[in-house]
Order: C-alpha cells, then structure tokens, then sequence
C-alpha cells in the first residue's frame, strides 16, 4: 500500500496568488514517488511561503546571501535514514519559498506561474532527498529529473527556455 504525503502549508501574511494545497501536495507526492524506493513509507513535508523581507533573512542566516531567494530547503534528516521506527511518517523538512521572487522570476521568464511554483515545489523537494547542484555533474542529473517529474504533470522543460539556473537567486 503507497504512504501518504503530509504536507503542512504555512502562508505569511500579504503573500497572494499561492498554489492550492492540494496542488502543492500533488507536486511533492510526484517528487516523492520518483526518487523513493519505499513508496509504502508515510512522508512529512513542511512548506512556508514567505514574503521578501523574510526570504532575505532566512537566505542571509542560511546561505550569507542578502536578498532573497526563491527557495530554500532544510532537511531534518538523511531521506534513506532507517532511524524512524516503522508506522511513523517520515519527516522530511522544510522547504520555504519567497512568493514574490517565484511571481517576479515566472514573469521575467515568460512562465506560466503555476508551472514555476511546480519546479520551485519539486526543486526543493529533492533538495530534501540530498541532490544538489554544485558541480556540472550534479545539476546534470539534479534537472533531468526536475524535466522527468515536472513533464509527469504536463509542464515543460524549465531549461529549455532560459538555460541553466544553478542555483539559488
């Protein structure tokens, strides 16, 4: 029997035009079901969609970067870690992103910006699960596997227009 993905969603105040729930939720269940190999395991994820002022703290705090970035991830825990008892979900972490800049950056880059929250939701998420984009190599296989999940859900390649993007803003 698949887990379930539990998300807890947290919205600042003043932040507008957010994906719903449920769309949020689809987004990481797909990451999920594409890098797991326990599909049965339960999964906690937290989301906090932030404004700029908080986005530049936490990117100032966490990365020595003052401005803010469109997202952050902070995983609890190694994904493939054994040390949670069986019956318990899973926590994950926390992925927070700053709606402003994901709105800005979609508008910028001609995207529709459903589809830019799915890859920042998705870029995030296997953030959790330890890719990374440091070197060539693994930016190489962190984006085909955005391409791969984000095709899943009928949006397009997020590179093929604009190139690149190695990392955060």
């Amino acid at each position: 029997m698949p887990g379930t993905v539990q998300v807890d969603v947290q919205v600042a105040l003043g932040v507008a035009n957010v994906p719903e729930v449920s769309d949020i939720r689809k987004w990481l269940a797909k990451t999920i079901s594409n890098v797991r190999t326990d599909a049965a395991r339960d999964i906690e994820i937290s989301v906090r969609i932030v404004d700029e002022d908080e986005g530049s703290s936490l990117n100032r705090q966490y990365r020595g970067k003052d401005t803010a970035t469109n997202v952050l991830s902070f995983p609890l825990m190694d994904a493939a870690s054994d040390g949670v008892p069986a019956g318990l979900p899973l926590a994950l972490g926390d992925i927070v992103i700053c709606g402003p800049v994901v709105a800005r950056e979609a508008s910028e880059q001609g995207r529709d910006s459903s589809d830019h929250w799915a890859h920042m939701l998705v870029h995030g998420a296997l953030h959790l699960f330890g890719y990374e984009h440091e070197t060539d190599e693994q930016a190489a296989e962190m984006e085909s596997l955005e391409v791969r999940i984000l095709a899943d859900g009928g949006v397009q390649d997020p590179y093929r227009t604009r190139g690149p993007d190695r990392g955060h803003t």
